[in-house]
């Protein structure tokens, strides 16, 4: 994104009520820079982090580009698995350890609030992860984050892993998870962690992210509020401004969600089976588990298409103006399965108009 797109999409998360806005990575480049210290000028009330390397360079970056920031973290982070260590830093576990003490103690002189994350933490030995997280904490870190960076984990696996972690280091830092979907488990693997002690979870609007993405903030933000009995947490999102951040990412980044996306796909809220739609139609907690309005969709909608029933094509056909009798609604929905049996998309309201009224033509014709 280009600093104006960032500015608008700060401009929208913090309207939504996430607690931290990342706002870049500033050593990556003149643009991330200026935007951390756009989005810190332009949003004072808003806690802002930028992210930085375990290394000298990245958190005085980090540090300058926040320098107008009310709130600030420095989000400081150093890769831990053997996998990493072994073929990307070609370093030792103890000098992992202590080019991450010395970054969050460098950071921690700047700012009051640091982050620091054990990349790939999914797939580093337990031993090594908790010695290290306990090291940072000492060195002035307040949240521990432990990614599950390539999207390995399991929520069993990963939910145990944070466990040990958030018992280890008690009340003396907040335990965070940022988890990747590679397997589809981005989700299940922050709920898993959530039961298991975590208290941040890093996730994105419409899951975007590298490669497969990054947990769903408005999944698990939806499953928290719909499922307190099974999840009994809280977060300060505004729900109703879920599907407006969605919408403008969208916008800005020229491409959009699945529409079978859970929440905010463009499908999430539309019935097009006879059987859904009849439902639906006596009663919309049959077939929908969420009121759209909270979300911020307006309503759910009946998609017309080759599996839907005679009831939504009646309720259709009143809403476009047409009462039919039963003669008539058998007419066209015979008419319309007709077309629809060779069509991949439903049927748009002039189309279905149409039918009517070429239904009651012929029926007169037939009649005179």
């Amino acid at each position: 994104m280009t600093v104006p797109e960032k500015l608008r999409m700060a401009h929208k998360l913090v309207e939504l009520g996430v607690d931290i806005v990342e706002a870049g990575f500033p050593i990556a480049s003149e643009g991330d820079f200026e935007a951390v210290d756009a989005v810190s000028r332009e949003f004072p009330w808003a806690q802002v982090a930028a992210l930085a390397r375990c290394c000298t360079m990245d958190v005085e970056r980090a540090a300058k580009s926040l320098a107008h920031a009310k709130r600030p973290r420095i989000h400081t982070f150093i890769a831990t698995s053997p996998i990493h260590l072994k073929y990307k830093l070609k370093k030792s576990q103890a000098q992992v350890l202590e080019e991450a003490v010395a970054a969050v103690e460098l950071a921690r002189r700047h700012v009051d609030d640091v982050e620091f994350s054990a990349e790939d933490g999914a797939r580093t030995e337990p031993e090594f992860l908790e010695k290290i997280s306990k090291a940072v904490v000492a060195a002035g870190a307040r949240t521990v984050n432990i990614p599950d960076t390539v999207g390995y984990s399991t929520p069993k696996e990963y939910g145990v892993l944070i466990g040990q972690i958030a018992k280890a280091l008690g009340d003396c830092a907040i335990v965070s998870v940022h988890c990747h979907d590679d397997l589809g488990l981005a989700v299940a693997n922050s709920l898993a962690a959530i039961e298991a002690g975590a208290r941040q979870v890093e996730c994105t609007i419409n899951g975007i992210g590298e490669r497969a993405g990054n947990c769903s903030l408005e999944e698990i933000v939806m499953i928290l509020k719909t499922r307190v009995d099974s999840y009994p947490y809280h977060t300060g999102v505004h729900t109703e401004h879920l599907f407006g951040a969605s919408e403008l990412l969208s916008s800005i980044i020229t491409f959009g969600p699945q529409p079978n996306k859970a929440i905010v796909g463009r499908n999430a809220f539309a019935h097009e089976a006879g059987i859904h739609q009849d439902g639906y139609l006596k009663e919309k907690t049959t077939y929908e588990i969420i009121d759209p309005r909270t979300v911020g969709v307006p309503e759910g909608r009946l998609v017309l298409g080759k599996h839907s029933g005679r009831h939504a094509l009646h309720e259709r056909a009143k809403e476009l103006g047409f009462e039919l009798d039963r003669e008539e609604l058998d007419d066209l929905y015979h008419r319309f399965t007709a077309v629809a049996d060779h069509r991949k998309k439903g049927l748009m309201n002039e189309e279905i108009a149409g039918l009517i009224r070429a239904g009651q033509k012929a029926m007169r014709v037939a009649a005179d």
